[in-house]
């Protein structure tokens, strides 16, 4: 099947899933559709690294980086790999002022670009019902005798 969507149409259900998944309660299949989809975007050089940040909230008051890509008329944010330390420029503090530009696309809508883009697909989950199958066995009833020791029981 051929995929005939351009890199900003891409590039915006990234955003899309980016934003919904730092809300969202189940958030791996999210971001996992992102950094496929940036990678992906990178080895075809439709995306590129552009340097290093410095994160906003860094994981144990560690200073952090992480890569800044530019992909579209987008900008996000990937963890590092050890290369990219020694290939890209640190650019240093992120930029508060500069906001992607805006996007309206739903997030189903994004899922499926992704998803077909990417071939990633979301695992099926077993509900917690089907695993727990119990019958209902009716306790026999004596009315000479109750498992009661007392009235609070």
């Amino acid at each position: 099947m051929a995929f005939d969507k351009t890199d900003s149409d891409i590039a915006q259900a990234i955003f899309t899933v980016n934003r919904h998944a730092k809300t969202a309660p189940d958030n791996q299949y999210l971001y996992a559709l992102k950094k496929e989809a940036l990678v992906l975007m990178i080895t075809q050089k439709r995306a590129e690294k552009i340097g290093l940040h410095f994160s906003k909230n860094p994981r144990k008051s560690q200073q952090q980086s992480s890569v800044l890509v530019k992909c579209g008329n987008y900008y996000f944010h990937m963890l590092p790999k050890k290369e990219d330390f020694e290939c890209l420029e640190h650019l240093g503090q992120l930029d508060e002022t500069y906001r992607n530009p805006p996007s309206r696309m739903n997030l189903k809508t994004a899922k499926d670009i992704l998803s077909n883009f990417t071939g990633l697909r979301p695992q099926k989950k077993e509900t917690a019902a089907s695993q727990s199958t119990k019958s209902y066995k009716p306790r026999p009833i004596d009315r000479f005798y109750t498992p009661k020791k007392s009235y609070f029981d």
